[in-house]
């Protein structure tokens, strides 16, 4: 049993915890009007990404050592048209340089929250959550702790890879925007 604490609880918040308490872990949401708490060993970013800087800012001292899974797509939501970091870099490598001390991880920023719960594509294929990070065991102990979630769980690499899968999330937000895929399914990954 792993303590998992997710800041956000709109849908993407809601659907991630329920995989990590359906494997008989202890999930705690905090939200704006939650006062400080402690955090788990395990925190979630499943906020949009503005307000992760505020995040960093008051639980700083907190987040050392832990397992950050960045959920955020740094979509220009005022235009679609673009993302918000540098093209050099991307959230999570930007929240990696503010946390140097943890473990950030890129993932579930490629899935909708329907396909979280109902653990499928297009009523058919399996979800696939992509994870980018640096820490081996970090990520190792994300999947372990997912086990018997009936997602599939893959390591695309390093962080560096966070800048595609933040690509991808908002090629497939820009397209469900525009009525062109549909929000309750999304991308699929499949052998």
């Amino acid at each position: 049993m792993v303590n998992i604490t997710i800041f956000g609880k709109g849908n993407m918040g809601q659907a991630i915890g329920g995989n990590f308490a359906e494997t008989g872990n202890v999930v705690n949401y905090i939200t704006i009007k939650t006062t400080k708490q402690d955090l788990g060993e395990i925190i979630i970013f499943a906020v949009p990404y503005p307000a992760v800087s505020s995040i960093v800012e008051l639980y700083k001292d907190e987040l050392r050592g832990k397992i950050i899974i960045d959920i955020t797509n740094p979509v220009n939501f005022e235009t679609f048209d673009n993302l918000v970091v540098p093209s050099d870099s991307s959230a999570a490598g930007i929240i990696s340089t503010l946390l140097p001390e943890s473990f950030v991880i890129k993932g579930f920023n490629t899935n909708f929250a329907n396909t979280l719960s109902t653990k499928n594509v297009g009523g058919e294929h399996p979800t696939t959550v992509l994870l980018a990070g640096d820490n081996e065991e970090a990520k190792e102990k994300v999947i372990k702790t997912l086990d018997g979630s009936n997602l599939n769980l893959l390591d695309v690499g390093s962080l560096k890879r966070a800048r595609e899968l933040e690509s991808l999330g908002f090629l497939q937000i820009s397209l469900a925007g525009s009525d062109k895929i549909s929000w309750q399914n999304g991308f699929g990954l499949f052998e």
